[in-house]
């Protein structure tokens, strides 16, 4: 029998959920066919696998970091592949986290052959936290907010963070968490469909996102140079009504959103920002799948008889990134995202933008898989999001740098 076929994830099988690691394989037989297996429950019961067929090196052993896979899944040299095209046996499932106090735990098998996997010779676990050590999460309902805050461990003084997500509505966690844990103090922040905040508001107020402000502002770890906003869809056109409108932002991403309010009027102090006009009989549901496109509901953002409707961000003191997804198939977000540059520039002001090709609207912390589509909780309806395995796992990648980066140099 020799010696047994031993899988280890290094640097350690215990990480956050970003970072990335390195699997290696050691024990087999000189040129052995393998099969490499992830699977991962999420917290609804749902199974999430992905597979690559491999060929051990000349000693007998495999690294994903530099052994190419030869099909399944994928195929090419992708170290963290296994993790990044996880798929749900149910189609249209989105892994998300709730719970960011618990971890995912990904089980990595390696197979005999490129047949049947029916002779697993070795297996290890890895488990991906979204909660670094020390980083506390603190639930607040203060005021009207229905919010989290994550503390990152030390006295700090460290930059302050909104994060919002979008229409789906709901308090979602897992990617103020990382971030927290990653060095920002991080306040994640449910504006609809959350607890008694209604699934489709008549009307936002922007009273409210100033209390987050102040509210953050106000915590004895966060610097006092000023707060970063990031929003992703519905959250990224408020996070630049934010920036605009409120005081103190000196930062706001925008990922996949519009330099326009979408879709609920938005009330300020004495005036308000009217949504873009939209019709949703322009949704066109597919009769194969029954999947909803969107794309085409709103109204042309170059007809002047929209533009009221425009955030106007050349007002604003805070620095811009815009980060969308040039196969984005529920929403024209580059177009959007060249227009809010465009106008931006004609201002002279600097803004920073990526745009990524093959990446879709659900551009998420990195090795989360690419979900093409799934149910948008508050329209009921199966939407397509859009988005190409690989080019969608390197734009996440990419675009979590990125964010970080630039909350660090103008916070």
């Amino acid at each position: 029998a020799g010696m047994a076929v031993q899988v280890t994830v290094l640097p350690s099988p215990r990480c956050l959920f970003d970072d990335p690691v390195q699997i290696r394989v050691a024990g087999l037989r000189p040129q052995q066919a393998v099969t490499l297996r992830a699977s991962l429950v999420d917290e609804s019961g749902e199974l999430f696998q992905a597979h690559a067929r491999y060929r051990a090196g000349s000693s007998g052993e495999l690294d994903l970091s530099c052994s190419p896979a030869l099909g399944g899944s994928y195929s090419g040299v992708e170290p963290m592949g296994l993790l990044w095209s996880l798929q749900s046996k149910t189609p249209y499932k989105r892994l998300a986290k709730r719970n960011v106090l618990t971890p995912f735990c990904v089980d990595f098998e390696v197979y005999e052959g490129h047949g049947d996997m029916s002779l697993l010779l070795g297996k290890c676990t890895n488990e991906r936290w979204f909660l670094g050590e020390g980083v506390k999460r603190i639930s607040v309902r203060e005021g009207r907010l229905k919010a989290t805050l994550f503390l990152p461990p030390g006295p700090g003084p460290f930059p302050g963070l909104i994060d919002l997500y979008g229409s789906g509505g709901g308090l979602v966690e897992y990617r103020a968490s990382l971030l927290a844990s990653r060095g920002f103090v991080t306040l994640a922040l449910a504006y609809m469909a959350f607890e008694d905040l209604p699934a489709m508001p008549e009307i936002l107020e922007l009273g409210y996102f100033e209390e987050a402000v102040n509210f953050l502002r106000k915590q004895q770890q966060v610097k006092d140079t000023g707060i970063g906003v990031l929003g992703l869809s519905k959250g990224a056109d408020l996070a630049l009504s934010m920036a605009t409108f409120l005081p103190g932002i000196k930062a706001a991403v925008s990922i996949s959103g519009s330099g326009f309010n979408s879709f609920f009027p938005l009330r300020g102090d004495g005036f308000t920002l009217p949504p873009h006009p939209y019709d949703l009989g322009r949704m066109k549901t597919s009769d194969e799948s029954g999947l909803v496109d969107f794309s085409d509901v709103l109204d042309d953002h170059r007809d002047p008889a929209t533009w009221d409707c425009r955030i106007p961000m050349e007002r604003s003191l805070a620095k811009f990134l815009f980060l969308s997804g040039l196969d984005d198939t529920n929403w024209k977000s580059d177009l959007y995202c060249r227009d809010a540059v465009q106008r931006l520039q004609q201002y002279g002001r600097e803004v920073e933008f990526c745009s990524y090709s093959g990446a879709g609207h659900l551009l998420e912390p990195p090795y989360l898989p690419l979900c093409q589509a799934s149910i948008h909780r508050v329209l009921g309806a199966f939407v397509h999001w859009g988005g190409q395995w690989r080019e969608h796992a390197k734009a996440q990648e990419d675009a979590w740098c990125r964010i970080q980066a630039f909350f660090w140099q103008h916070l």
